[in-house]
């Protein structure tokens, strides 16, 4: 089976398993896990923050990093596909006691008149007052779509002279990164907070991170334990964390094999920016069945579309046999081979 569900599906490599193997550890709710330590500042780093903390979820890391911003009975303001307000079971909410207000923007992109039309300042105890700004880049479900920079630098720029703040959902940063050349700490810039992911593109079994000030880190660990989410000698986990981080750049190779996908199933190419292609369709489950039965695991995406996901576990040779499979079924047949 070539599995293009998601790129969170990887097995470590035998070189990331090695460093995992040797990882040097301590008790990283005493702080003392020196694997861990060297993760957290080197990510803290790389986006010029001045602190990190590891974390079990993706999930957990944003819901640590959006409460740091806001509070119980103020609003974070969202595009109205993003993961915060659609994939994380209600757990900023559960949690915080937050509430969402969402725009809708076209490929889930920055649209910085609708925020400010949304944006409600604190006008006292009459109002819900907007108290942060969320963006997600890469967005997930517009299809891995970067954020322009362009457009997170103008928001940022209104939004400090709005007294309001910016979450960065980045569990895919580093693909927007590659694909466009940008620095991390470009993209760092733009947050007040942020959570990045290690366990998607960059194919660590698990772990992601809060970025941010010293302060709203240390508030995170705090609530990280509160959570449940204190680890011991998680420094093995940490050290594949860190394998990852020295290979950001293979994740061309993802972006390469999306547009070969996205071309054969009859989406234009030019249109995917990383390594997630949504390919409408109008009986997904259909077309999931079908695709298994010729060796490809794709996700329905709703009911009107189907996405695909290359990773790290997903070759060349692969991307072409699942091309020829999948473009049978979308339609626009690539090579000879159906499936059965």
């Amino acid at each position: 089976m070539i599995d293009l569900r998601s790129d969170t599906v990887t097995a470590p490599t035998e070189a990331m398993r090695a460093a995992m193997a040797r990882a040097e550890v301590g008790d990283d709710v005493f702080g003392e896990d020196p694997t861990v330590r060297r993760l957290e500042e080197r990510v803290a780093e790389l986006f010029g923050h001045e602190a990190a903390l590891y974390t079990p979820t993706g999930s957990m890391a944003n819901v640590l990093a959006v409460r740091t911003l806001v509070g119980p009975g103020q609003e974070v303001l969202c595009e109205s596909s993003a993961h915060i307000a659609r994939a994380e079971l209600g757990a900023h909410a559960a949690y915080t006691g937050l509430t969402m207000r969402t725009w809708t923007g076209e490929h889930g992109q920055v649209d910085l008149p609708a925020i400010q039309r949304l944006h409600a300042p604190d006008l006292g105890p009459f109002f819900v007052p907007t108290k942060a700004v969320s963006v997600e880049n890469t967005h997930n479900f517009a299809g891995g779509v970067v954020q322009a920079l362009d457009d997170l630098r103008a928001l940022r720029q209104w939004a400090t002279s709005a007294g309001t703040r910016i979450h960065v959902d980045g569990a895919r940063i580093w693909n927007a990164h590659v694909a466009t050349g940008a620095a991390l700490a470009d993209y760092g810039a733009i947050a007040d907070v942020m959570a990045v992911c290690l366990s998607k593109g960059l194919g660590a079994p698990v772990g992601s991170l809060v970025v941010g000030s010293s302060d709203a880190i240390a508030e995170s660990r705090v609530w990280r334990k509160r959570m449940g989410g204190g680890m011991r000698q998680v420094g093995i986990l940490a050290a594949a964390g860190l394998h990852a981080l020295d290979h950001v750049e293979r994740l061309a190779d993802d972006h390469r094999h999306a547009r070969l996908l996205a071309e054969a199933c009859g989406v234009d190419p030019s249109s995917v920016d990383t390594n997630i292609v949504v390919v409408p369709h109008d009986d997904p489950p259909a077309f999931v069945a079908a695709a298994r039965e010729g060796g490809v695991l794709v996700a329905a995406l709703g009911r009107t579309a189907v996405r695909l996901v290359t990773h790290l576990d997903v070759s060349r040779e692969d991307a072409e046999r699942a091309a020829k499979v999948l473009g049978g079924l979308a339609g626009h047949p690539r090579g000879s081979a159906q499936p059965a």
